[in-house]
């Protein structure tokens, strides 16, 4: 959610919401694109997989920036996982937060989030994650958000929690206003379309494969592609694959959340770590 500087990256499979290149739908996307009031041929600047919380902030951060986007989400409305948080989004040093009186920093909120973690997590991301998230509470609210209630939740040692006023939940909010913000930038969302495919040439991503409940089956071509489909809890033979333990388990993720776009990567020879590390 934090903004992010424009990069250049043609050619490859990102997984992080923060790739601009140059898409251009073939011509069996023609009932698709002409709906968004554009031509077969006309290129887009970003693709991306997903319209839950990261998928429509790299949309809305893309536009921003002056980019063409396109969202293909395969269910048939937007949110994914992010729409069924209950909690609130830690971030230390906001203007909220010091306007309470409570001293906090990234360093804290670093050291939180490890032990919070059993000191497993990966040091370098983990200090990504907390430096953003200040900033990305910062963009949430110019963009419209409500997340002004700031308390201390479990595993947190300062009050940091960014919530809704009252307390309540915050992956609506997020989602309402990421939706509300890609919509009035015009962005290109198609809902209930599937990625089936990521397509490559000699080692080079070039677009994806998709599949439309009311267009059928189409391809868009891309220098870039950003991957941001989400996990696997609601799969449970995946799941159970990478812990056997977990064979029968329910879940609390959103039915979509079927590790699609893990499984599309990872064929097209992205590397996946952490498998085993599984929010049930």
């Amino acid at each position: 959610m934090q903004r992010r500087k424009l990069l250049s990256a043609a050619g490859t499979l990102f997984a992080a919401p923060a790739l601009f290149a140059a898409p251009a739908v073939e011509p069996e996307a023609k009932a698709a694109s002409d709906a968004a009031g554009r031509t077969p041929q006309d290129p887009d600047d970003v693709l991306i997989i997903g319209a839950g919380g990261a998928g429509l902030s790299a949309a809305v951060e893309a536009a921003n920036l002056g980019a063409k986007v396109v969202v293909v989400e395969k269910m048939g409305m937007p949110g994914g996982n992010t729409i069924r948080a209950a909690g609130g989004l830690n971030a230390a040093g906001t203007a909220l937060q010091q306007a309470k009186g409570t001293k906090d920093s990234v360093e804290i909120a670093y050291f939180d989030t490890m032990k919070g973690g059993h000191w497993k997590n990966d040091p370098e991301l983990v200090r990504t994650l907390v430096a953003g998230a200040g900033p990305s509470v910062e963009w949430l609210l110019a963009l419209g958000g409500d997340l002004r209630d700031v308390g201390l939740l479990a595993g947190a040692s300062k009050a940091r929690a960014h919530r809704p006023t009252g307390g309540a939940l915050v992956g609506p909010e997020v989602v309402r206003t990421l939706y509300t913000a890609a919509k009035d930038r015009k962005i290109d969302m198609r809902m209930n379309t599937e990625a089936t495919k990521i397509l490559t040439d000699d080692g080079k991503v070039t677009g994806i494969q998709v599949k439309s409940k009311k267009d059928g089956t189409y391809t868009i071509h891309a220098k870039a592609v950003v991957d941001a489909a989400g996990g696997f809890g609601a799969n449970n033979d995946l799941v159970s694959k990478y812990v056997p333990r977990l064979k029968g388990f329910a879940t609390t993720n959103h039915p979509g959340a079927t590790g699609d776009g893990l499984v599309l990567a990872e064929k097209a020879g992205a590397q996946l770590i952490d498998m085993t590390e599984i929010q049930t």
